[in-house]
């Protein structure tokens, strides 16, 4: 996994990807795999995510995630 990582990031520099650009676009994706995993269910996912609720909520909202089942 690590050597994954440490390619997707190089990947990510030299095409000058910034850093809140790549922070948003991991966000999205780690919170919609999540999701997936807990089939939509936010109490579930905010859980596993060591987030409130309301938090997990509100970033769905912003990253524009649709959630199955809701």
């Amino acid at each position: 996994m690590r050597n994954l990582l440490e390619q997707l990031v190089s990947e990510m520099v030299e095409k000058g990807i910034d850093f809140h650009d790549a922070q948003r676009v991991f966000e999205r994706h780690f919170i919609s795999r999540v999701l997936q995993h807990c089939d939509g269910n936010l109490g579930k996912a905010a859980d596993r995510l060591k987030v409130h609720r309301n938090t997990l909520a509100r970033k769905i909202q912003d990253h524009r995630i649709k959630v199955s089942g809701r």
